[in-house]
């Protein structure tokens, strides 16, 4: 590691030296984040995961900018060009830009004009005319008439050439471009001639202009996706005739003909060279920041979803609904495992309701029904009122479960391997059924880009995507921890310290060996080393076993502290989680060493007062508005209850019981400014909106918050 690489970590996050290098140092030793920030707290002085990961990053981007200079130092020293001050000032350089700007003028070049005119002898005559003494540089030019330089027209034109990629690789001048372009560019969107009609989507980018500083990420994700179809146009630019006149002030020292010639390759460098350059630059710039706003809501939208309230175990009804091909109908047991599955046809075309209602309460009673999931999709609110025609014995909550990605598991190589003898319409049915009892454990098994909840998800960079919602993923499954006992081969993936291959060798275990009875029992799971162990233990939960901290966030290597509380407090484990009073009794400090400090002591004493506490809250059961099914139902003004189902920069989409959902655009949210919808709406938070407007040829409904109550949602 470069020493001096800490140091410039902490100063770019605002953290100090130590906390960089603790931080990095079990980065290196192949420590997880989650494990990082859960359990080396004293290392990293409390730091969270966003902040570790920050500090990863900035050091990667640090080893990149390494790599390039030490490409940037060796090409220049074969070039024969590289004196000790231009090599002090690349080592001493870390700003990409800056950088590539020292490198430009010895990058090796294609076959530019500026190249084929220095071929031809006229280096000589750019230098004369870039002195501008001369007040009659034909007659000089005419020296260079020879071999392929046809006349004195051409010598300058070439000697012109020159000065333009002098004046696009000087640093000061694309310093003045670029400071241009960050205070006045404009981005603007042009429809293709004679694409019209295949652009309609676009119709509101077909002559737009906006500054690039306050164009939203969402508009230039647009934008730039017409451009990608090849359906708009799209530039950036600042004031040329403004940014051309202050480059031509830094080089046009003069008020002769040579002066003139200068100011032609000037404008030349600027209009062919420099602004393309420059203008690229801002293109790529501007997509990075709005692909990381987009990626960020996606993340936030993830985590929240992932998070959402689980039933728990409890034996659920499934129903994938549907009209033609029926509603498919599984019955599944507390943990999970299919029992039963069959059709019913209680809508049009085959309209047998009472057979189905028949079906339904016979299932509901022999498998001892506790919940019914019903899918949120086509025929959804007609299933949803069949199923509460039911007569029930004892509480039996319903609930309409997004059904976005279900179909994408159930074609899936996984789906095919739990249900290797059932089909897609089973393994859609259960995979709603379970989302209710564990949303979690459910939705980890699908790529996060088809469960519907971000925005422009396939027009942002896919690498940094994934990594961001690989790491949501598993941020959520570490935060809320596993039952080692339950937990599937894909679930325990995301677990800290396991792959694939662990986790398929935990399962393989337990299968083989019955129910882990301790954590210690997992050092016998097979490639289970001592680093794994410690990576992941205190993640994984055993209810019901030997000992009451493996149910616990207490880490195992923190066991040692907790037995010599129970010692000092002459109990058991048992006792002191559940009697307050004897936690209250302990004084922290006493057992602080040099390995646990009163961080880690906090996170215990915590996890004492509320042992295995699932971070998610209650769920609860919410009913849509009973008179309203379609679009024809709304009417402008009217009140309804309805789900955020998805959140982007401009509003949040809202479900309120029709195919159609909603848009609270940003000015709607609440009767404040707000600046991200996320200070106001959560995913699958209930709200109350009222309908502003009905577009029915758009298929699009404009809600509002503004001046709607919220009590009793």
């Amino acid at each position: 590691m470069n020493d001096i690489f800490p140091h410039k970590v902490a100063t770019a996050l605002g953290l100090t030296d130590k906390q960089v290098k603790h931080t990095l140092a079990l980065l290196d030793e192949g420590a997880t984040i989650p494990f990082i920030s859960r359990y080396r707290k004293e290392a990293t002085g409390g730091l969270d995961e966003v902040q570790v990961e920050a500090v990863r990053e900035q050091y990667e981007r640090l080893k990149e900018t390494e790599r390039r200079k030490v490409t940037i130092l060796t090409t220049i020293e074969g070039q024969g060009k590289l004196s000790p001050a231009l090599k002090q000032r690349i080592e001493a350089c870390w700003d990409n830009t800056e950088l590539e700007d020292i490198y430009l003028p010895y990058k090796p070049k294609r076959k530019t004009r500026a190249e084929v005119a220095r071929q031809k002898g006229l280096e000589p005559l750019a230098t004369l005319l870039l002195l501008q003494k001369e007040t009659h540089p034909e007659t000089k030019a005419q020296a260079y008439v020879k071999g392929e330089v046809k006349d004195v027209a051409d010598a300058l034109k070439g000697a012109c050439d020159i000065i333009a990629e002098r004046v696009n690789e000087n640093e000061q001048a694309r310093q003045t471009v670029r400071t241009a372009f960050s205070r006045q560019a404009v981005i603007s969107a042009k429809v293709i001639k004679g694409k019209e009609e295949k652009a309609d989507k676009y119709r509101d980018y077909f002559e737009m202009s906006d500054s690039l500083k306050r164009c939203t990420s969402h508009r230039l994700l647009a934008m730039r996706r017409g451009e990608a179809e090849g359906l708009l146009k799209v530039s950036i630019s600042p004031d040329d005739v403004e940014c051309a006149g202050r480059l031509e002030r830094q080089f046009v020292q003069g008020n002769n003909a040579s002066s003139q010639y200068v100011a032609e390759a000037v404008r030349d460098a600027y209009k062919r060279l420099l602004k393309p350059s420059i203008e690229t630059e801002f293109a790529a710039m501007s997509k990075a920041k709005a692909d990381d706003e987009a990626i960020q809501v996606f993340v936030s939208n993830l985590r929240q979803l992932l998070l959402a309230p689980p039933l728990g175990q409890k034996r659920v009804m499934g129903i994938d609904p549907g009209f033609r091909t029926g509603c498919k109908v599984v019955c599944l047991d507390a943990q999970g495992n299919l029992l039963h599955n069959e059709n019913i046809y209680p809508h049009p075309p085959v309209n047998k309701p009472k057979e189905a209602l028949q079906k339904l309460q016979k299932m509901l009673e022999a498998y001892k029904i506790e919940a019914i999931a019903i899918g949120n999709g086509t025929a959804s609110r007609e299933t949803e009122d069949l199923v509460k025609k039911m007569r029930f014995d004892r509480d039996v909550q319903v609930f309409v479960v997004s059904e976005q990605g279900a179909s994408i598991y159930s074609a899936s190589k996984l789906a095919r391997e739990e249900f290797p003898d059932y089909d897609v319409t089973v393994r859609g049915a259960v995979s709603i059924a379970r989302r209710l009892m564990d949303p979690l454990a459910e939705l980890v098994k699908i790529d996060p880009k088809s469960i519907g909840v971000g925005q422009y998800q396939h027009d942002v960079d896919q690498t940094k995507l994934k990594k961001s919602l690989d790491q949501t993923v598993e941020s959520c499954v570490n935060l809320v921890g596993v039952n080692l006992n339950t937990a599937s081969s894909h679930l325990l993936t995301y677990v800290s310290g396991l792959g694939p291959q662990l986790a398929q060798n935990i399962v393989e275990y337990r299968a083989e060996h019955g129910a882990f009875t301790s954590r210690k029992e997992l050092l016998k799971v097979p490639r289970m080393g001592a680093k794994a162990f410690e990576q992941c233990a205190g993640f994984l939960r055993i209810v019901d076993g030997t000992n009451p901290l493996d149910n616990t966030a207490v880490h195992p290597e923190s066991y040692g502290i907790v037995e010599q509380m129970v010692r000092d407090l002459e109990c058991t484990v048992d006792e002191l989680i559940a009697n307050k009073e004897l936690r209250l009794r302990i004084k922290p400090e006493r057992y602080v060493t040099d390995k646990t400090g009163m961080l880690t002591l906090k996170d215990i004493l915590q996890e004492l007062d509320k042992p295995g506490r699932d971070p998610r809250g209650p769920i609860k059961v919410f009913e849509f508005a009973p008179n309203v099914h379609t679009m024809d139902d709304l009417v402008e003004g009217m009140e309804l209850p309805g789900i955020i189902g998805n959140i982007t920069n401009f509003g949040a989409f809202v479900d309120i019981g029709i195919k159609e959902n909603g848009l609270i655009h940003l000015s709607q949210l609440a009767d404040r400014y707000v600046s991200d919808p996320n200070e106001v709406v959560s995913i699958h938070q209930y709200v109350r909106v009222r309908v502003l407007q009905i577009d029915k040829e758009r298929k699009r409904i404009n809600l509002t918050m503004r001046g709607v109550s919220q009590e009793g949602i």
